[in-house]
């Protein structure tokens, strides 16, 4: 059945039930097949649950195919040549390089059977950066269209026909394997994962693209991506569980280092509502939800064709403390560059970073931490304001931007921390302007304003003071010196 098809049934379900109590069939497209999905109540369940159904011992893999295209910088989206194990010459053929740097690109489950359009520009984009490189992208199509359930447990054997390529590639043209990086999408990024485990010699480097969550989540380390798998295993998470119960990508760390833009669920740009009120509109999702997922590649694109402007992540115990602007320091490794440029980190394993991005290319936002201690001298124990903050440097300014306080309070004698996040580069930090008003909106007496310099700091005295100021910029790692402020009443 199409997805066009299902379009009326859904409408008829959502006619007959109401939005806090129903169960929907959605033709979901994610960059893969047609789905039948079910919600539930509040969307608090995983979109896929209704596939534990099938569980891998309920379904029966056929015999899977897996084929090698090295593809060529001037045409990144044809298949001209393709290699083939056991057939020496097909290496000639193909002009495969032996000295040069060696990518696989493993798409993952697929709506139409075809390549996807992000395919091609990785393989471009690649080349791009290393123009002598082998660029060989693994099609398994035929397996990766069928049932979700079916085509995640093939992976497992689409790997070991990859690694079987590996081991060959490896005896026939003696290339190092620490010049093997296995990219994979999806579900592709387990079968990278299982191709690393069951090559003879250990790749030098796996990168994970949001890796498929479904019949992965929660299992052990050799039934998914896991550090074990090579040199280096890296992953980027761009839609975890997170946004209202929905989970494509896998959510726990399975890398040396596991990056979650934007805390790994909603990426800005993507539209996660208007695609339910697609639903309840039309009964089709469209393509919201592969914006979310997919953005995992375009920011691995995005490492390689702005290499100069590539985003900086950041080591932190959750992204709740990240957003509070707790973890931008670099020293120690706990800083790292997002995609392509990424680096090892000495025995670390699965560390997670997370990072700010933009909606479009280039992603890279500059990350600012602001450090503020109040004292009060009144009896009031706390605040409620409305915090706005304005900071001028050598190139340009960014105004207003209202910082998030905790619970809306502000606790005296306590340094709070907050996260500015700016799209433009204003250079070095010149000055920073605060204003500062209670929840009421209260005039004269409620209302807070203070200018501060690196250079002079005022300090009258006042009801409110914000004593060792300082910000620390999260790309250059700069940090203002501190200085104690009085907050002069207006």
């Amino acid at each position: 059945m199409s997805c066009s098809a299902l379009s009326p049934q859904i409408i008829a379900v959502f006619k007959m039930t109401n939005w806090i109590n129903f169960s929907i069939v959605l033709c979901f497209i994610v960059s893969f097949k047609c789905l039948s999905l079910i919600f539930k109540t509040h969307f608090t369940v995983n979109f896929l649950e209704p596939l534990k159904n099938l569980s891998p011992q309920r379904v029966k893999v056929r015999g899977v195919h897996a084929k090698f295209s090295l593809r060529k910088p001037a045409l990144p989206d044809d298949d001209m040549c393709y290699i083939v194990p056991g057939k020496e010459e097909s290496l000639g053929k193909c002009s495969f390089n032996t000295t040069a740097k060696t990518f696989l690109v493993i798409h993952g489950w697929t709506v139409s059977g075809l390549f996807e359009s992000w395919v091609a520009k990785l393989v471009a984009a690649l080349y791009s950066r290393e123009k002598d490189a082998n660029v060989i992208v693994v099609d398994w199509l035929n397996t990766a269209q069928n049932h979700y359930a079916l085509a995640a447990q093939s992976t497992q054997k689409v790997g070991q026909e990859v690694a079987h390529f590996i081991d060959w590639i490896e005896e026939m043209t003696n290339i190092p394997l620490d010049k093997l990086h296995l990219i994979g999408y999806n579900l592709g990024a387990h079968v990278a994962g299982f191709a690393g485990s069951y090559a003879n010699n250990k790749v030098g480097r796996i990168t994970g693209l949001d890796p498929a969550g479904p019949d992965f989540e929660g299992v052990h380390a050799h039934q998914r991506l896991s550090p074990d798998d090579a040199v280096f295993v890296d992953v980027l998470h761009t839609f975890s569980r997170g946004s209202l119960g929905l989970s494509i990508g896998i959510e726990q760390p399975v890398g040396h280092v596991d990056i979650y833009p934007n805390g790994g669920s909603f990426q800005p740009g993507c539209n996660l509502q208007g695609a339910l009120k697609k639903v309840a509109n039309l009964g089709l999702l469209g393509e919201d939800p592969v914006c979310e997922h997919e953005r995992s590649v375009h920011l691995f694109i995005d490492s390689l064709l702005n290499e100069e402007e590539a985003s900086k992540a950041y080591r932190c115990a959750s992204s709740d403390m990240f957003n509070r602007g707790m973890c931008l320091k670099c020293r120690k490794d706990r800083c790292n560059t997002v995609g392509y440029d990424a680096r090892r980190i000495r025995r670390a394993r699965s560390i997670k970073m997370f990072t700010k991005t933009r909606a479009a290319m280039p992603f890279r936002v500059h990350h600012y931490q602001l450090k503020i201690r109040f004292q009060v001298q009144t009896n009031q124990s706390e605040t409620e304001p409305t915090i706005t903050v304005s900071l001028y440097g050598t190139n340009g300014s960014v105004t207003n931007f209202q910082l998030d306080v905790r619970k809306g309070k502000i606790t005296p004698n306590k340094t709070h921390s907050f996260l500015l996040v700016t799209e433009e580069d204003i250079g070095d930090l010149q000055m920073m302007k605060m204003r500062m008003e209670d929840s009421s909106r209260r005039p004269v007496s409620s209302l807070i304003s203070t200018a501060w310099s690196w250079w002079n700091g005022d300090s009258s005295c006042s009801e409110i003071k914000a004593k060792k100021i300082s910000i620390r910029t999260g790309e250059t790692q700069k940090k203002g010196g501190e200085r104690s402020v009085t907050l002069d009443l207006v």
